[in-house]
């Protein structure tokens, strides 16, 4: 059903694309039926080459993924930026109708190309420079964040947060590789990711996410689920992830730092429930038994477990999923179903963080929303 819905989806697309940039008249029925064949072709490309990645061996996955994500990238940019164009068009053609002016289909064919031609080498651009983006050393991000019940002594207690690696077809090993040592680097007192690790199976991905055992903190490494652990063999996951010596917090929490310390709690990704199995996100489970005079850091990959907890107290959250929108400007529609995006923002008395994302799914490309390595210090308020 997945497959079948991204397909009419992306089929859609492509006869919008192939209407703006190949349809004409003056290029004659041979050419016109080649375009049609190229942009059947490149729609196919992106469930073909997606359900490759899933069953192929890794080489040859590899080859397919960067083919059909690199390319949904850029039909993604032409997209967006035709759609803007057609602003440009009806300005043109109703200020031509306003004039008065003789109907000249030459010159509205020469505005439809030169409009055609600016839109392509603008959306190539933006995919360079994206790739170039999401590929290079991923930078810190440094954010303070004031909390109430935060006793003096944990003031100044820093959180590396690394979320939406998305290990996998496109991302492997040497990359991991250069995250975890930058995130070591920053020398954190403690370390939490937030879910969307991997895009496959324990056994296909082993060894590329071997790196995660180096990662280092004086007060531990920390994980929950995302979504797409669910679909790629959470329990596994859970069970390969604690081998790396990482602990997983499934509807928990633990205490950090002491008596005088705060509680950090995880809960299961908010879509876990379906997938059965005693998977699920219970926060009154995860909060049970602590003292609520003590702060409390949360947890949870999606953004809307905001709201639930608000209502519980929870001092801060820090959550992903979104990847900021990845490329401009998907994050208008990512708010469509998450109550924050990107960055420190509040919900009643309680703050949440969002990260960015450290990796990228799908386009190996990040336009507007370059990833990170958040780095959250905790201050009293």
């Amino acid at each position: 059903m997945f497959f079948a819905v991204i397909t009419l989806v992306v089929g859609g697309i492509h006869y919008y694309l192939w209407s703006r940039l190949v349809r004409s008249p003056d290029l004659g029925a041979v050419w016109q039926r080649r375009g049609a064949i190229l942009f059947i072709f490149l729609a196919l490309l992106t469930p073909l080459g997606m359900m490759a990645g899933q069953v192929l061996p890794k080489p040859i996955a590899s080859i397919a993924a960067w083919t059909a994500y690199g390319w949904m990238g850029v039909s993604v940019l032409l997209l967006f930026l035709l759609l803007g164009s057609e602003l440009v068009r009806v300005v043109i053609h109703g200020y031509n109708a306003v004039s008065s002016a003789p109907a000249d289909p030459e010159r509205r064919l020469a505005i439809s190309r030169g409009i055609a031609g600016i839109v392509s080498l603008a959306a190539l651009g933006a995919a360079g420079t994206g790739t170039v983006s999401a590929l290079g050393q991923v930078a810190w991000r440094n954010v303070k964040v004031p909390l109430r019940r935060l006793s003096p002594s944990m003031s100044g207690f820093r959180i590396a947060q690394l979320t939406d690696l998305h290990i996998g077809p496109t991302l492997g090993k040497g990359w991991l590789r250069g995250v975890v040592e930058h995130t070591n680097a920053a020398n954190p007192d403690l370390i939490v990711i937030t879910g969307d690790l991997v895009d496959g199976s324990v056994e296909a991905l082993r060894a590329e996410t071997a790196p995660l055992a180096d990662l280092k903190a004086k007060h531990g490494v920390f994980f929950v689920t995302g979504n797409h652990e669910y679909y790629s063999g959470a329990d596994e996951w859970i069970a390969e992830l604690t081998r790396l010596g990482i602990k997983v917090l499934r509807n928990e929490h633990v205490a950090i730092g002491g008596p005088e310390g705060f509680d950090l709690a995880g809960v299961d990704d908010w879509s876990s429930k379906r997938f059965g199995n005693g998977h699920g996100p219970d926060l009154e489970k995860a909060l049970a038994g602590r003292d609520p005079s003590r702060e409390l850091v949360l947890l949870a990959h999606q953004p809307k477990q905001i709201h639930e907890a608000a209502a519980k107290g929870v001092g801060l959250q820090l959550s992903g999923h979104t990847h900021g929108g990845q490329i401009f400007p998907w994050g208008l529609f990512v708010r469509l179903d998450q109550p924050f995006v990107a960055g420190l923002d509040r919900q009643g008395d309680t703050m949440i963080y969002v990260s960015r994302g450290t990796g990228f799914w799908g386009p190996p490309m990040r336009v507007g929303a370059p990833s990170e390595i958040s780095i959250i210090e905790l201050t009293r308020a």
